[in-house]
């Protein structure tokens, strides 16, 4: 699956990670540093096991639980149509 921003979406860099806007509504959300570079490799095209796997490289203990947080932090993304799946 790959994503990618909806067209309503700002997202912008913060020293904590990055903040999404969705000018549809109004709302802003929030994602903290390891969310931020989560939704960057996704963006890049990288799936959800490399992303993981990229994001335990240095914490391999972490890696049983890391695919599935990549997992629900897209589906919460796209649940949220902050992102479109295609």
């Amino acid at each position: 699956m790959t994503i990618a921003l909806a067209p309503d979406l700002t997202a912008t860099d913060t020293e904590d990670g990055m903040v999404l806007l969705d000018e549809r509504t109004g709302r802003y959300w929030m994602l903290n540093p390891t969310g931020a570079r989560t939704l960057r490799l996704a963006l890049a095209g990288r799936s959800a096991e490399e992303t993981a796997a990229e994001l335990t490289a240095e914490t391999p203990q972490d890696a049983p639980r890391a695919l599935d947080d990549v997992r629900a932090l897209i589906g919460s993304l796209v649940r949220a149509r902050l992102v479109v799946a295609s």
